[in-house]
């Protein structure tokens, strides 16, 4: 019997402030016995330079070629979700509505090397990586067709990643996806109940409470009381900022550090690589006024256990509301007991 299963059943739901939604957490229900399928992360040693990576400097892609790059590097993605030349879609009705997917896409390599990851970048390359984030986000939002920006990291095959070079996915089209029009209205409506920032009424409790596993002059790292998977972590800013563009040449550069430190714990809790869905969450760029979006990261992980996935099932794609079989109280704890040096790296100093 394992220890999550010795605590008294607690059947609880928590209101997400962001998303506007319920979660159902039954912590009680962690440790049930499973003969289900196991999924643990290959340990792998991978090359320095792979040719057959399309990622890889010098190498050959689907369309064009990359150069011999020596740091972050970006480039339009070969085989976008959103074209400028997009066509004029079928015609639809007041009902079955259509339109083209107007936009580009863009990957974005994080270092030439393809054996590294986020938490082997030195400071300075985790800086010029935010950075780069930074000045396309003010890029392609100034792009009329562009209403919104979605930066987002998918690691590990567990994810869907289909190419472990260390790499990043950039989504600039005239879709404002989901979650942030969701975060937009309830922003808006915490706003006008209360005169204050959602974000920073978050920070607050998420300060207050236990649930705080790093932190630097700049960025908050917990996992929040309304987490919707076992070992979600959000990054909060300091100040109220809506997005990037909003922060200063010293905020990028911590929070550059603080997704190390994150990735490193989280590839600590079980000593191998963590898979995780990373996603930036900032204002849409459509010409609206976002003064009070709250501009945060968010880190999904897969894995509730070394080699089990949370899997989204009845109550997820069938009923439509997250269940969080974990206390996120006892999963913060575990991340901050773990080292912020990384197993593999004890003793290097950072740059």
């Amino acid at each position: 019997m394992t220890a999550a299963s010795t605590k008294p059943p607690v059947w609880e739901q928590r209101w997400h402030p962001l998303r506007e939604e319920w979660v159902l957490y039954t912590a009680h229900r962690g440790g049930r016995p499973w003969i289900g399928d196991t999924h643990r992360p290959a340990e792998t040693m991978p090359p320095h330079y792979d040719p057959g990576c399309a990622l890889c400097p010098g190498n050959k892609r689907v369309k064009g070629e990359n150069p011999r790059y020596t740091g972050v590097y970006w480039f339009t993605n070969d085989l976008p979700c959103f074209a400028n030349e997009a066509p004029a879609a079928p015609a639809g009705d007041d009902f079955y509505r259509t339109r083209p997917a107007q936009g580009t896409a863009e990957v974005v390599c994080y270092s030439p090397d393809h054996a590294k990851t986020f938490v082997d970048l030195t400071d300075a390359e985790c800086a010029a990586v935010v950075d780069l984030w930074t000045e396309r986000y003010r890029e392609l939002g100034a792009r009329p067709e562009v209403h919104h920006v979605l930066i987002f990291e998918n690691k590990g095959s567990l994810v869907g990643t289909s190419n472990p070079h260390p790499h990043c996915q950039i989504y600039a089209g005239n879709l404002i996806y989901g979650f942030t029009a969701r975060e937009v209205e309830s922003a808006r409506k915490h706003w006008q109940k209360t005169g204050r920032h959602l974000g920073q009424d978050i920070l607050a409790r998420e300060l207050a409470g236990p649930r705080v596993i790093a932190q630097n002059e700049s960025f908050v790292a917990c996992v929040p009381w309304f987490a919707r998977y076992a070992y979600e972590v959000y990054l909060l800013p300091r100040r109220a900022v809506a997005s990037l563009a909003d922060l200063t040449a010293p905020e990028r550069a911590q929070l550059g550090r603080m997704i190390r430190e994150v990735t490193t714990r989280y590839d600590n809790l079980w000593q191998m690589p963590m898979p995780y869905v990373m996603a930036i969450h900032q204002a849409p760029t459509d010409g609206q006024d976002y003064a009070c979006f709250p501009f945060h990261l968010e880190f999904h992980p897969p894995l509730r256990k070394p080699d089990t996935l949370k899997y989204l099932a009845g109550p997820e794609i069938g009923g439509g509301s997250m269940t969080n079989e974990s206390d996120p109280d006892e999963k913060a704890a575990e991340l901050r007991a773990v080292p912020a040096v990384h197993y593999k790296q004890s003793g290097k100093v950072q740059d």
